[in-house]
């Protein structure tokens, strides 16, 4: 049975991104479908940011209790691995979507369950669960929204072997007595962090020299140096020449040719689209491929394309998506008004300009790291004359008095021929909450003189920002 339905836009992927794309269509008065083939909500809500956080927060603040004289001798025991396990569960809604389902329907979208492909230009077919087809053809727009999946290597046999992946990551019912995580990024850092303290032994596995190979170097550094204080074996240099299961064992070959048993083996070795079987061939696009597209979110020699989140490669984070959703959905819905000129030009309603200057990260371990905008590497390499200015964080009275032994470091990207901050990076316990204040600095082009009139109150560690300021005057 097939039926045929006409929409003013037809996003594919329900997740952050597709569901910011449908409200702001929505709101403009454009009529909206959204196809679905697992959960409404997506990755960030069931296998990544909610569940994972929801794993790191009782680490963190157990760690931060341990730096409190008075407080750190009754937090020496394990933490509560099932009550923890237990509140991850009631973050993901136990994997169930009816409250973003309900939210759908609430603002005026129609759901298509199913696997949503391209059949042509502006036309989706979704074949639902029970084998029905839905037609549907988009007046003005089709948002690719389906975002990414973990990649893993090439190793022969590697499948038998059921690695963990960040969903396994995310979702595992119990703590596996020990732990190998492949990778040095974001999700092998956290996930290293969250089962270490849950319990694990922690083996990581970095190809690379250290931790978190896209931030300023020492922030890897500092986290790498907590998670061995923690009791995690970190290697780096090394690579996985080979792995299998035997029994309940997972043997880990490495390059040296020497071997390594866990219960589990985690791959965080990057992601890749979740466009395989999207029908991309259908518009002359490739199958599997990231999808170029210009600040309006269009894609790169199309009218009627739109590739939003992690599948144009510009960004791969959740907030950066949904802020990429916000731009392309004010785009569509202003060309379906027929709006002359877009505003595209830099910082510009209809253009994505932050994906390019000012991108804010946070990092979940212990201590956080944390940045916006540019590191010097990149401010450098863009060709930018630039002085990097750094503090230890420590210095500042506001460290000291939220724990003993604090650790820390700031770093700001001072572009000299302007003088106004072209990034920033944190790294120390609770610095997640000073990222939004660089994020206004560095996206608003804040210039330093007028920053020197922005007060932080004492005693806190964002007083970390004057000092910086004082250190560039001198």
């Amino acid at each position: 049975m097939t039926d045929e339905n006409t929409y003013d836009v037809v996003v594919l992927g329900a997740g952050p991104v597709g569901e910011n794309v449908a409200d702001r269509a929505r709101a403009a008065g454009l009529s909206t479908a959204v196809v679905e083939s697992e959960l409404v909500g997506g990755e960030c809500s069931y296998w990544a940011c909610m569940p994972s956080k929801a794993l790191l927060r009782p680490v963190i603040a157990r760690a931060d209790a341990r730096r409190l004289p008075g407080l750190r001798e009754a937090v020496q025991g394990p933490l509560d691995a099932p009550a923890v396990l237990a509140r991850r569960d009631e973050y993901t809604s136990h994997w169930k979507d009816d409250g973003q389902v309900s939210w759908l329907e609430a603002i005026g979208a129609d759901l298509y369950r199913g696997q949503g492909r391209l059949a042509g230009p502006r036309r989706v077919t979704v074949t639902g669960p029970d084998g029905t087809e839905h037609v549907l053809t988009a007046r003005h727009a089709v948002a690719v929204c389906t975002g990414t999946r973990a990649a893993l290597p090439d190793l022969p046999g590697l499948a038998d072997v059921e690695p963990w992946t960040s969903r396994e990551a995310t979702s595992a019912r119990k703590v596996p007595g020990r732990l190998v995580v492949v990778g040095g990024g974001v999700v092998a850092a956290e996930m290293a962090t969250a089962w270490q303290a849950l319990g694990s032994q922690v083996t990581m596995l970095v190809r690379g020299s250290g931790l978190l190979p896209r931030m300023e170097p020492f922030a890897g550094e500092l986290v790498m140096q907590a998670l061995v204080e923690a009791g995690a074996d970190v290697r780096t240099g090394v690579s996985v020449k080979g792995v299998t299961r035997e029994g309940g064992t997972v043997v880990t070959t490495l390059d040296d040719g020497s071997t390594l048993e866990s219960d589990e083996i985690l791959f965080a070795t990057g992601r890749a689209p979740r466009m395989d079987d999207i029908g991309l061939e259908s518009v002359g696009l490739e199958p599997g491929s990231w999808l170029p597209v210009d600040d309006s979110l269009r894609v790169e020699g199309s009218t009627w394309l739109y590739a939003v989140g992690d599948v144009n490669h510009r960004a791969l984070l959740t907030h950066q998506g949904k802020y990429q959703a916000r731009i392309a959905g004010a785009a569509i819905a202003a060309r379906a008004q027929g709006v002359p000129l877009l505003e595209t030009d830099r910082w510009g309603a209809h253009a994505a300009t932050a994906d390019h200057s000012a991108v804010p990260q946070v990092v979940f371990t212990d201590p956080e790291a944390g940045s916006a905008g540019l590191t010097l590497a990149e401010a450098e390499a863009a060709g930018h004359r630039v002085r990097a200015v750094d503090y230890d964080i420590a210095s500042v009275a506001g460290a000291g008095l939220y724990g003993d032994g604090y650790r820390g470091r700031a770093r700001m990207i001072v572009d000299l021929d302007r003088e106004i901050l072209l990034g920033v990076t944190f790294v120390g316990p609770g610095v997640g909450e000073l990222v939004h204040s660089a994020t206004v600095a560095v996206a608003g082009e804040v210039p330093i003189d007028r920053l020197w009139h922005v007060v932080p109150s004492y005693p806190t560690v964002s007083e970390v920002w004057l000092r910086l300021l004082e250190t560039y005057r001198g």
